[in-house]
């Protein structure tokens, strides 16, 4: 019996259209059914549900996109790698149909990915709910520019921050924007998630670990001297209006990435970092 396939296409990268065509010749010819969603700029929501598996043809970005996509209905992602080294998408072009063929035996290794669900309240009332397989950004809309907010776990008050922004990382979003901003690196299969203060007006504000079963609570204090802005992913952009709370916890799902798993991310990882086990003799 075939396997349903959705191939989802970055066309912005190089060759990513003589590969999506050849893939989906490979597997029509071994009795798969295929569907592609390929965009240029701005993704489109591929349709729902009704998929085996879900390609991406593209970087760590694509994957992103394909998480907040696929991950809710259960469908793994096959990240085939044709941007610059990643630490998600690690499959690369001339090895997909050796890998595929794993993942057809069950022999290939699954990446279970924590994902991080952010609900937007507005006068008491849910207007919004996002999910995320990389990071939160609260921030403000121009550049250096300080926002006040009040930041809590269910169990702890954090107290008044004072920053550029926060992040809300997942062990998976601990090598994008929150290592850039001073926070740890993470294995991407922890349970847990990094509070990573932007930039912080006092320098006590450390970037903290907790665990992923607690709840981050965000509230936008008044009379900002900016407009503050929700970033999921880096990807989707919501407008924050003062008084809003934002509430974010583990989604009650999780990303399955195939072959990605802790053995791929520590080799990006010294590949990235340049770790050399030790100075030169």
């Amino acid at each position: 019996m075939g396997v349903r396939v959705l191939l989802i296409v970055n066309l912005h990268k190089a060759n990513a259209s003589d590969l999506m065509q050849h893939i989906q010749s490979v597997l029509e010819a071994q009795g798969h059914c295929v569907h592609v969603c390929s965009f240029e700029g701005k993704p489109i929501i591929p349709p729902n549900g009704g998929y085996d598996i879900a390609f991406t043809l593209g970087g760590d970005g694509t994957v992103l996109y394909a998480s907040r996509c696929m991950a809710p209905l259960s469908i793994p992602i096959f990240p085939i790698n044709i941007g610059t080294l990643g630490f998600i998408a690690a499959v690369h072009p001339e090895q997909w149909e050796e890998v595929f063929n794993q993942w057809i035996q069950g022999t290939v290794p699954i990446s279970k990915r924590l994902m991080l669900s952010v609900e937007l309240w507005r006068n008491d009332r849910l207007i919004d709910t996002r999910y995320c397989i990389n990071d939160a950004v609260i921030s403000a809309s121009g550049i250096a520019k300080i926002i006040r907010l009040d930041v809590s776990t269910d169990t702890t008050d954090l107290g008044p921050f004072r920053a550029d922004g926060l992040i809300i990382a997942t062990p998976t979003g601990s090598t994008a924007y929150s290592v850039a901003a001073g926070g740890p690196i993470l294995d991407p299969e922890l349970e847990a998630l990094i509070i990573n203060p932007i930039c912080p007006f006092t320098l006590s504000n450390r970037p903290m670990v907790i665990p992923a079963h607690e709840k981050v609570l965000v509230e936008v204090e008044r009379d900002q001297r900016s407009n503050v802005l929700l970033t999921v992913d880096g990807q989707e952009v919501i407008q924050l209006d003062e008084g809003d709370r934002l509430i974010m916890q583990r989604a009650p799902f999780q990303a399955s990435i195939i072959a990605s798993d802790r053995k791929v991310f520590y080799k990006v990882l010294r590949t990235k970092l340049n770790w050399s086990g030790g100075p030169d003799a």
